[in-house]
């Protein structure tokens, strides 16, 4: 393996990491419930950076095997099928926050956390 192909592939390492930094920076700070629904989406989209860094080979071609030789590399199934799993929770988990954000302004009238009144049962 030479330099340049090392690199690239700690680049997308770097990369989920400081994507998953910069989401998680946003929901500490987040005085708002659709600011911090739209964190929680950055953060879970560096798990997809993640997968595909831990799936990419060099070199590798589809994982479509009808044309291919044997022996040839090729780019791991396994984890296109897990990052296209993370995608569909993602958008269940984000359709909840927003429905929760949603709810939270239609019954207290604001969605800055801080603001909330004390929840009655």
């Amino acid at each position: 393996m030479s330099g340049l192909e090392w690199l690239m592939g700690w680049m997308g390492y770097a990369v989920a990491i400081w994507v998953f930094a910069a989401g998680l920076y946003g929901i500490v700070t987040s005085r708002n419930w659709m600011h911090l629904a739209i964190c929680l989406a950055v953060m879970q989209s560096s798990t997809y950076v993640l997968l595909l860094s831990i799936g990419y080979r060099t070199g590798g071609a589809a994982p479509v095997f009808a044309d291919i030789p044997v022996g040839a590399r090729a780019v791991d199934p396994v984890v296109q099928a897990l990052t296209l799993t993370d995608i569909v929770v993602e958008a269940t988990v984000l359709a909840l926050v927003v429905v929760l954000a949603v709810q939270i302004h239609k019954h207290s009238g604001t969605l800055d956390p801080d603001k909330l009144r004390e929840l009655e049962g």
